[in-house]
């Protein structure tokens, strides 16, 4: 099986990369953004499946995603997102994709979804469409997820990215990206300025 993986990091798609190697021996090409997709889609054989970043140039919201699907109709597409939130993920199911992986997964279930689309099946985690009813009103207004939050509260604990990594059973490179997110939605200068907000505005509790 080939896959295809778009992002414009490096890490995250490394990392994906590998997993789909490692534990699925499945040959793997990387692509940064959509125009790099076309091209590499214009010059080489078909794919099994193409994994597109929601926030990588090109994409524009869900029209990268669109322009993909009518270069390859026959080919499942699916959007890799770390911050896309459930509308989204809804809307690009409604656009055509075969389904929506967060990048929080872990390496197994990762491998599992990427299996489950290449079967024929739709794939969108039922956790993650229910999860946000679940939080704090405030956070829900900043647009934090669950997983967010939780790596949040490893922050207002003093804990490292290899801290919170253990204790949530995430990759340390997964970490760092959601303490960027989060330094990001609460405007904050860096990880302690993050802790200190949630403290503030009472993001943990309840």
């Amino acid at each position: 099986m080939r896959i295809l993986i778009a992002d414009d990091h490096d890490l995250v798609r490394e990392m994906v990369g590998e997993v789909l190697e490692r534990e699925a021996q499945y040959s793997v090409a990387h692509a940064s953004s959509i125009d790099d997709v076309i091209a590499i889609l214009a010059k080489s054989d078909p794919f099994d499946l193409i994994l597109l970043d929601y926030q990588m140039p090109g994409m524009n919201e869900l029209a990268g995603l669109s322009r993909v699907l009518r270069t390859v109709p026959a080919t499942p597409v699916a959007l890799l997102s770390g911050v896309a939130n459930r509308t989204i993920a809804q809307k690009a199911l409604d656009a055509g994709a075969r389904g929506f992986v967060p990048k929080t997964m872990k390496a197994r279930s990762l491998v599992n979804a990427v299996r489950f689309m290449l079967a024929g099946e739709t794939f969108l985690p039922a956790d993650f469409m229910t999860a946000t009813d679940e939080l704090p009103e405030t956070a829900r207004a900043l647009g934090l997820t669950r997983r967010e939050l939780e790596v949040l509260g490893g922050l207002c604990d003093g804990l490292s990215n290899k801290e919170i990594g253990i204790r949530l059973d995430l990759q340390e490179v997964t970490v760092k990206l959601h303490v960027k997110t989060l330094t990001r939605k609460l405007n904050a200068r860096n990880r302690t300025h993050a802790a200190m907000l949630a403290r503030d505005m009472s993001l943990l509790d309840g």
